[in-house]
C-alpha cells in the first residue's frame, strides 16, 4: 500500500509538502502542475515550483517528489518532460483532473478527459521521450460532465505507458462536492493492468476504511483531507502496519504551523504571506477547535509582526526575513 500527497495548485506548495512530509506517513508527493504549452520552459520555473529537484528530488523529510506536468500539445509535454529529467525528475505526472474553468479553458487538465484518443497520445509521447528508468504516472477525474467514458480514458493512459493512475473519483462539474463515487475506482481497476490510486474525500480514518472497501483498492492519494488533518496519512500508515493509532495534539501541530509561517514570510513578500498562512489555517479548523481560535484572531490581520506576535515567534532584528516578491 501506498499513500501519497496530492498535488493541489496554490495550496501545497513546497513549504506545505516540507510541513506535512515530516510528520510522517506519506510515500511519496507531485509537485503543483507546472503548465506546459508551447516551448520547453527553462530551469527556473522548475525552481521556482520544485526546489525539491535540486536537493535529490526529495522534501527535507525525505519524500519523494514527482514533477506534474499539464498541457494538450504531446511534443512539447515530452521535451518538456525529458528536460526535467535531466534535472532530478524521478517520476513525471500527468494531470488529467484540474477542474480550474482558466486551465480548461486553455485546453488544460480534466477538460481532455472529452479525448481519449489525446490522453493516449500525450502519455505515449511522453513516455517515449523519458528514460526507461523513469515512470510516467497519470491522475484522472471520472469525467468532464459525464462518468461514460471514464472506463475509455483509463484503458488509454494505461495502454499509452501510464505505470499507476490516480483516480480523482469526481467529474469535473461534480468539482469537490460530496459524495466521491469511490466504486468508480473499482470499475477503472477491472479494466486496467496498472495499479490505481483512490483520491477524493478522505478525511478520516473511518473514510480510509470504507474507501478500501468500496473500490477495493490498497493505494490512495490525500489532498484536502491530509492538508485539514496533518497526521491524517501517519494515522493510516499505523493502522496499515497493526500499530497504535496517535492522533497529533494541537500542542505538537503549534510548531509546524510557527516554521510553515516563517518559511512564508522568508518566501513570500510581506502582502502575500499573511494570506497563504491563513489558508491552511481555514483548514485546520475542520479538525482543530484551536485552529478555529487562531484564525478569528488572524481573520483581519496583515501586519506579520502582529503575527509573529500571536504565533510565540520572536524574530531578531539581526536576522530579517528575506522579502521575495510572490
Amino acid at each position: 500500500m501506498q499513500i501519497a500527497l496530492a498535488p493541489m495548485e496554490g495550496l501545497v506548495d513546497n513549504i506545505l509538502r516540507d510541513v506535512l512530509t515530516r510528520v510522517g506517513g506519506i510515500d511519496w508527493c507531485v509537485t503543483e502542475f507546472i503548465r506546459v504549452s508551447d516551448r520547453v520552459l527553462p530551469a527556473s520555473t522548475y525552481r521556482k515550483l520544485a526546489p525539491e529537484l535540486f536537493l535529490g528530488a526529495r522534501t527535507a523529510a525525505g519524500t519523494p517528489l514527482r514533477v506534474q506536468l499539464l498541457g494538450s500539445d504531446p511534443a512539447c509535454l515530452a521535451d518538456n518532460a525529458a528536460f526535467a529529467c535531466t534535472l532530478g525528475a524521478p517520476v513525471i505526472d500527468l494531470n488529467f483532473g484540474c477542474p480550474a474553468k482558466t486551465v480548461n479553458k486553455s485546453r488544460g487538465g480534466a477538460v481532455l478527459l472529452k479525448e481519449p484518443e489525446l490522453l493516449h497520445a500525450i502519455v505515449r509521447e511522453v513516455r517515449r521521450a523519458v528514460p526507461a528508468s523513469i515512470p510516467v504516472t497519470a491522475k484522472m477525474r471520472l469525467g468532464f460532465e459525464h462518468k461514460d467514458g471514464a472506463l475509455d480514458c483509463a484503458r488509454a493512459l494505461a495502454e499509452g505507458g501510464a505505470s499507476q493512475i490516480v483516480v480523482h473519483a469526481r467529474t469535473k462539474v461534480e468539482g469537490y462536492k460530496p459524495p466521491a463515487h469511490w466504486e468508480w475506482v473499482a470499475r477503472v481497476q477491472d479494466v486496467v493492468a496498472v495499479p490505481v490510486f483512490a483520491n477524493g474525500e478522505i478525511w478520516t480514518l473511518d473514510d480510509w476504511q470504507r474507501c478500501r472497501e468500496i473500490s477495493g483498492v490498497k493505494d490512495i492519494m490525500l489532498g484536502r483531507g491530509l492538508v485539514a488533518c496533518p497526521d491524517l496519512a501517519r494515522q493510516i500508515a499505523a493502522v496499515r502496519a497493526g500499530q497504535q493509532v496517535s492522533v497529533m495534539s494541537w500542542g505538537e501541530l503549534q510548531p509546524l504551523l510557527a516554521d510553515f509561517w516563517l518559511q512564508a514570510r522568508r518566501k513570500l513578500s510581506p502582502r502575500y504571506a499573511p494570506g497563504r498562512l491563513k489558508q491552511w489555517l481555514a483548514m485546520l479548523t475542520r479538525s482543530y477547535p484551536e485552529a478555529t481560535e487562531l484564525f478569528n484572531l488572524l481573520r483581519r490581520e496583515n501586519d506579520c509582526l502582529r503575527i509573529d506576535a500571536l504565533l510565540g515567534i520572536d524574530m531578531p532584528v539581526s536576522q530579517p526575513y528575506q522579502q521575495v516578491s510572490a
